[in-house]
This record gives C-alpha cells, structure tokens and sequence, in this order.
C-alpha cells in the first residue's frame, strides 16, 4: 500500500470513526467502499479489522453501565461468533453480489418501516424467536465481507432502548464477531504485509472516539434515531457503489 492510498483510508477512518462514536456503527460502511476505490478489496477488509475491533471496545466500555438495560445479547454474540468463523473462512470462495444485494433489499425495507410506522417495535417475544437467525446471518456477514452493521444496527434499532444500551449493544456485539474475524485473519496470515497499516489505522479512530461522544451527547431522542436511519442509508449507498460501480 503507497502513501497516498494509506493516507486516503487513513481519512476515510476519521470520519467512519466519528460516525461509529455517535451511533454505534458506520466505520466498515464508510472506510472499506472508500479504501477499495483505491486498494484491493481484501486489503481494505483486512486493515479495517483490527480498528475496527478497537473502536467497539472503547465504546461498549464506555456504556457498559447500560447492560442491564440491554436484550438478547448473550444469544447474538454466540451465533455471531460461529456465523463469523463461517464467512469468514468462506471469504475467498462468496461472491459479493447476492449477498450485497439482500442486504440492500433487507435495508430498504426496514427504512421504509420505520417512517412508515414510526412506532414499529420488536417485541422481546419477537426478538427472542429471531435473534439467532439474526446474530448468525450478521456474523456471516461480518465475516464474509466485513461488514455486518446494517444487520446489527437495524435489529438492534427496532428494540427501541434506551441511547446508552443501543450503543452498548451493537458496539458489544461488534467487538465479538469482530474480534473472531481478526483472529481468523491472523490464523490464515491475512495480516501478511498489511500489519503497518492497520496498527496506523487505530491512531485515528482512538483519537475521534471523545469527539463523537461528545456530538451524540448532543442529539434528541427523534434525532439519534434519525442518525442511525441515516448511517443505514449511507450503508446501502457505500454498498452499491463498492459492489456494482
């Protein structure tokens, strides 16, 4: 990787960074479309890892005092876990395209659900019959792609919790199914080469994390809701462009 290409994921890190503080998810979404304009598709997925698992860990730490007002997790993280070792071994094998295009489709749906029916809530009878359906296909995802927060985002999104446990929630579950791709990675020597690169790529997302705090401290119930919807959109459209540009 050249200067100017890690430079330009560098920069792509600090705004999928802020994003990731305010609502929980967006650095994958945003840095892997940007950085695979410029390096290969692998190398962006592989640096991103190790960031992105540091990110999750600062902030699920920092809203740990929520867990009791969280849902399901114990149940998400396990089949996150076994859905992450899944595609992520699969990684070379998967194409793209099927999978980028349910999850567009699943997305779109679930937007329009929401302003269509703002006060759609998932019960905790609902949750439970699902989340493991749910934790295994983000997991898959997650692993296969690296990219698993429109997933996560979304199901966790329709519990409606409190700010503070929705953070915690899908910054937790993020932190495990990531942790389980980067120890995959390692094991395959997917880190062969790219170790610089990714240990640079954490200077930047460490330093954003108080500042993207500080914006979500900011934000009204209507808008943080409205802030995650919008990452959900920006995810389809980084996918799109990623995927079929």
């Amino acid at each position: 990787m050249s200067a100017t290409q890690l430079a330009v994921v560098l920069a792509a890190v600090v705004v999928g960074s802020i994003a990731k503080s305010v609502t929980g998810m967006g650095l994958p979404v945003i840095v892997i479309p940007i950085a695979a304009l410029f390096v290969d598709l692998a190398d962006a997925v592989v640096v991103i890892a190790l960031p992105n698992m540091v990110a999750n860990g600062v902030l699920a730490a920092h809203e740990r005092r929520h867990v009791h007002d969280t849902r399901d997790l114990p149940v998400l993280a396990t089949v996150g876990v076994l859905g992450a070792i899944g595609g992520t071994l699969l990684f070379v094998n998967v194409p793209d395209e099927p999978l980028v295009v349910a999850l567009l489709v699943a997305i779109g749906f679930y937007i329009a659900a929401f302003f269509l029916k703002p006060d759609l809530v998932t019960s905790a009878e609902q949750s439970r019959r699902w989340s493991p359906v749910v934790g295994t296909v983000a997991g898959g995802f997650q692993g296969a792609i690296g990219i698993s927060g429109p997933i996560v985002g979304s199901w966790i999104h329709s519990y409606r919790l409190p700010r503070g446990a929705h953070i915690f929630s899908v910054t937790a579950l993020f932190f495990i199914t990531g942790t389980t791709q980067f120890v995959v990675l390692i094991a395959n020597g997917e880190l062969s080469g790219r170790v610089v690169a990714t240990l640079l790529a954490c200077i930047p997302v460490i330093a954003t994390i108080p500042l993207g705090r500080r914006l979500r401290n900011r934000f009204s119930v209507r808008g943080f809701d409205l802030a995650i919807i919008a990452m959900l959109a920006v995810s389809s459209i980084a996918l799109c462009v990623r995927t079929f540009a």
